[in-house]
Formats: C-alpha cells, structure tokens, sequence
C-alpha cells in the first residue's frame, strides 16, 4: 500500500512540474488548442490527401514488384524447361543423326560390294569374251595357216613334178593335206 502512496506523491509532483514549466515558457492555453486543433486538421488532410495517396502507389508498386519477381521466377522455371526439352531434342537429334550415318555407311557398304561384284563379275565376262575370242582367232589362223599350207604343197608338187596341175588336182591336193594335219 505504502508503493500507492508513493506513485500518487510523484504523479502531483509531475503535475505540478508540467505546470511550472508551462508558466516559464508562457504557455496560452487558448492558442495551444487552437494550435492542437489545426495541427489535427492539416494531419487529417495530408493523411487523406498526400499519405493515402502516397502509400496506395507504393501498395501498387510493392504488388508489381512482388508479380514481377512471380513473373521472373515463372520465366525461370519456364527457362529451365525448356533448356532441359531442348537438350532432349538435341539428344534424339544426335542419337537420330548417328543411326542415318550408320545406316548410311551400312548402305555405302552393301553398294560397295554390290558394285564389287558387279566389277567381277564383268572382268570374268570380258576374260571369257576374251578367250573365246582367242579360240576363234586361233582357229581362223589355223584355218588360214592350213589353206597356206595347202597351197604350198600344191606349188611345191607342182614345182617337183613340172607339170601344172589342173584346178580339180590342186583341190584334190588342198583336201587331202586338210586330212592329214586335221588327224
């Protein structure tokens, strides 16, 4: 009870203070009020006027600024997505481009030896042409050479002889040497 007591003496001595200093400074209360009171309506006015108006554009900014960091991290995500389908993309692209060049080689592959096959077989047709070729040659030279044997003979026998034989001897003769070497 005594702690009552003791804060009721301070607050008459505070009042009491409050009142000597107001007397120094000369404090009118009139004016005071009347100063409180426009004090209080240009507060109110500004308050409606400036500061509402003020923190309705720095509410709006704060809203834009929090949509635009929304937006910036949206934008991110979206980044990210898209650099991870593009590197899919870009994977099946590869993987895509390493079966075309394997196919193509396989392709260069089987056309090299097709073509391969195609030389061989070719060379072997020309050997062959060739060869018959040289048979027919040399059967057209042998027949050349027996005719010029032939011929020989019948000049040689005609020389020996010393009669000229007719046209009918010297066939007879031709034919009968054709036997002999043919046999």
């Amino acid at each position: 009870m005594t702690h009552l007591i003791f804060f009721g003496g301070i607050g008459s001595d505070l009042a009491q203070t409050a009142r000597g200093t107001a007397e120094r400074f000369g404090l009118d209360w009139p004016h005071f009020i009347a100063q409180c009171i426009s004090f209080s309506i240009v507060a109110f006015a500004l308050y409606k006027l400036a500061y509402n108006p003020i923190l309705k554009v720095l509410e709006e900014r704060r809203q834009r600024i929090a949509e635009s960091l929304e937006d910036a991290e949206k934008t991110k995500q979206e980044l990210a997505r898209t650099e991870t389908m593009r590197q899919d993309v870009l994977d099946k692209a590869n993987t895509q481009a390493n079966k075309l060049i394997e196919e193509a080689r396989a392709a260069a592959a089987r056309v090299q030896e097709q073509e391969t096959q195609k030389a061989i077989a070719q060379a072997e047709q020309i050997l062959l042409k060739a060869r018959e070729a040289a048979t027919l040659e040399r059967q057209r030279m042998l027949t050349d050479l027996k005719r010029e044997v032939g011929t020989l003979v019948v000049r040689t026998t005609a020389a020996v002889t010393g009669k000229i034989l007719t046209p009918q001897d010297q066939e007879r003769l031709a034919e009968e040497t054709r036997r002999q070497l043919a046999a």
